[in-house]
């Protein structure tokens, strides 16, 4: 059985607009590439031919891909979430113990995560730990190079 993926209406939102463009202007694009690398003339030693062919397989493998996802997708549900425990979904606001410095971050599935931009997956460890606690918790956290202790300090939807 395939792996569900949990994703946020914004997320659905960009993989549905990633596959549309993948099939609608990608493919096409690939396609053209494909037509004029041939009109070169041998293909054996044809570099313009091969990279074509590479970037088209690459275009189809991300398509397969985004339509797995999305017969398995369940959608967070906004609505369902509370601000009294953290959960998919939640925007947590911590207050990092040893150097004192606030961070935000949103708890989503591996699909979303963007650790740059504040998305942390459920399954990271810092995801992992911080699911289930509540506002002025303490919750230390392994990481790899050591441990990080975080003061929850609000849950936001």
């Amino acid at each position: 059985m395939a792996k569900e993926t949990l994703l946020t209406s914004e997320g659905l939102a960009k993989l549905e607009n990633e596959l549309e463009d993948l099939k609608t202007i990608r493919r096409k694009e690939v396609a053209d590439k494909i037509k004029v690398a041939i009109s070169f003339g041998d293909l054996s030693e044809n570099s313009e031919y091969d990279e074509a062919k590479n970037e088209q397989a690459m275009i189809e493998a991300r398509i397969l891909q985004i339509e797995a996802m999305l017969k398995n997708v369940k959608i967070l549900d906004s609505d369902s979430l509370d601000t009294e425990t953290v959960s998919l979904g939640s925007r947590v606001r911590v207050l990092d113990t040893e150097f004192d410095e606030e961070e935000t971050f949103q708890i989503v599935g591996s699909t979303e995560a963007n650790p740059d931009q504040g998305r942390i997956s459920d399954e990271s460890p810092i995801g992992k730990n911080l699911l289930g606690h509540r506002v002025d918790d303490i919750v230390a956290i392994p990481v790899p190079n050591g441990t990080v202790t975080y003061k929850i300090l609000e849950i936001m939807m």
